[in-house]
């Protein structure tokens, strides 16, 4: 299950890494909190970062069940690639919000499969 906290720690690091640079873009942008538009570079990272949360709340808790109902190395493999995926969506995001659709898939599907996963293990051991 250590592979599973550092992969945790690591995507709750990336998290704090976007929310980091959504701050710098205030800052360049002069975009005064609460306020959440205004230059369309800061509204891009902005969106990366909300995406990124809204992404975590299924993200964490599917990674633990299948580590521990599962396989806590293959759960740690996913959640690297979700890692990835997240760094794609991002680059892909800022660019062009068109082309993040990559990004997206590549977070996407292992939070489903860990999610599915988790379940028929749970059920199986259940019954």
């Amino acid at each position: 299950m250590e592979a599973i906290a550092i992969v945790t720690i690591l995507a709750l690091g990336q998290f704090i890494l976007f929310s980091v640079q959504v701050g710098s873009m205030r800052g360049k942008h002069g975009i005064k909190a609460p306020a959440t538009t205004g230059h369309p570079e800061f509204e891009r990272v902005f969106r990366v970062q909300q995406n990124s949360m809204e992404q975590l709340v299924a993200f964490i808790p599917a990674l633990w069940m299948y580590g521990y109902l599962v396989n806590p190395l293959w759960g740690a493999a996913m959640g690297l690639v979700f890692i990835i995926g997240r760094f794609i969506y991002r680059s892909s995001y800022v660019k062009d919000p068109a082309a993040r659709g990559m990004g997206f898939t590549i977070t996407f599907v292992p939070t489903a499969v860990m999610l599915v996963w988790g379940l028929i293990a749970a059920v199986r051991a259940y019954f």
